[in-house]
């Protein structure tokens, strides 16, 4: 099994474009924190990216993407030092599916967010830096440039079902930031325990048996290494030991059955690893701080909230 295959399919990633953003001459915009996951590509021209909480802003030029992963307010700006106005306003206004700043359009860029199921910031996104810059120079990163220029030509053309098919193109970018991510083998967590070769074969087997009673051994064996070996690297790159990720990973699988409802306690415990009910039910508070029922109203509360926001 595919970690990264698995961990999209359970954070139940969902796309939503925004209105493009101009700007020229001296400008400078500042954005809330996204809710999720915000993505842009620049188009024409060229801005600085500051995020709250990193020393140095991020220099954007014509034809990179950066992807934000954490709720933090960012400022997107022709030059340092001149005072922001609010993202806000300029989006409520738009015109013609364009936001528009200072006195031109020398700079343009596309973007829009990432939603995910109530789990997904922890499981996903948490793992991942604040920002990931997807440099245009970079040659790796031209599937990510040709996705955003087909979203760009969708949205322009607006022919019939392009909205939908930009939304699903976002997802292929997703998905192909995140391969680079991995392939620079940067930061820690899960994500960088793939593109580790003593740690990947490890990850690989837990996901693709869950419910298997594996031993650090078991797991040592599989990846080729000592006991002693695996669990220090496990450590050092994910931050935990082997069999603590491979309860976490066994507390998402059944989270996610619990929030749809398709199995009774019992079911999802042995599916997950568990051999009975209530030893799930005791790993499930400890990880969560809910026990399973608990959990489950909580998840169609928030259903029933959403349903009738959209409404």
């Amino acid at each position: 099994m595919d970690p990264l295959e698995d961990v999209l399919a359970l954070v139940g990633a969902t796309s939503h474009m925004s209105a493009a953003f101009a700007a020229g001459g001296r400008w400078a915009v500042r954005f809330d924190p996204p809710a999720g996951a915000k993505f842009n590509s620049v188009r024409r021209g060229g801005c600085l990216l500051w995020v709250d909480g990193m020393p140095d802003p991020v220099n954007l030029v014509e034809g990179d993407c950066f992807l934000l992963t954490s709720p933090l307010a960012f400022t997107l700006a022709s030059d340092p030092g001149i005072p922001p106005e609010p993202a806000g306003p300029l989006f409520a206004e738009a015109a013609g599916g364009v936001a528009r700043a200072g006195v031109g359009d020398d700079v343009f860029l596309i973007g829009g967010a990432f939603s995910f199921t109530e789990r997904g910031r922890a499981l996903l996104l948490d793992a991942l830096p604040p920002v990931i810059h997807v440099p245009a120079a970079t040659p790796e990163a031209a599937t990510v440039r040709w996705a955003m220029g087909e979203i760009d030509d969708e949205l322009r053309a607006a022919p019939p079902g392009g909205t939908l098919v930009a939304e699903h193109l976002a997802l292929v970018m997703l998905v192909r930031i995140l391969r680079l991510h991995l392939a620079r083998a940067a930061g820690a967590g899960w994500p960088a325990a793939l593109a580790d070769p003593v740690l990947a074969p490890a990850l690989r087997a837990m996901h693709a048996r869950p419910a298997h009673p594996w031993t650090v051994a078991e797991l040592a064996r599989v990846a080729a290494v000592s006991r002693s070996t695996l669990a220090a690297r496990f450590k050092e790159v994910v931050g935990r030991g082997p069999l603590e990720y491979l309860t976490g990973w066994r507390i998402e699988l059944a989270a996610d059955r619990i929030r749809r409802g398709d199995d009774t306690l019992s079911g999802i415990a042995r599916a997950v690893g568990y051999g009975s009910d209530s030893a799930l039910s005791v790993a499930f508070k400890r990880t969560t701080g809910l026990s399973p029922s608990a959990y489950q109203r909580a998840a169609r509360d928030a259903r029933a909230r959403q349903w009738s926001e959209s409404t």
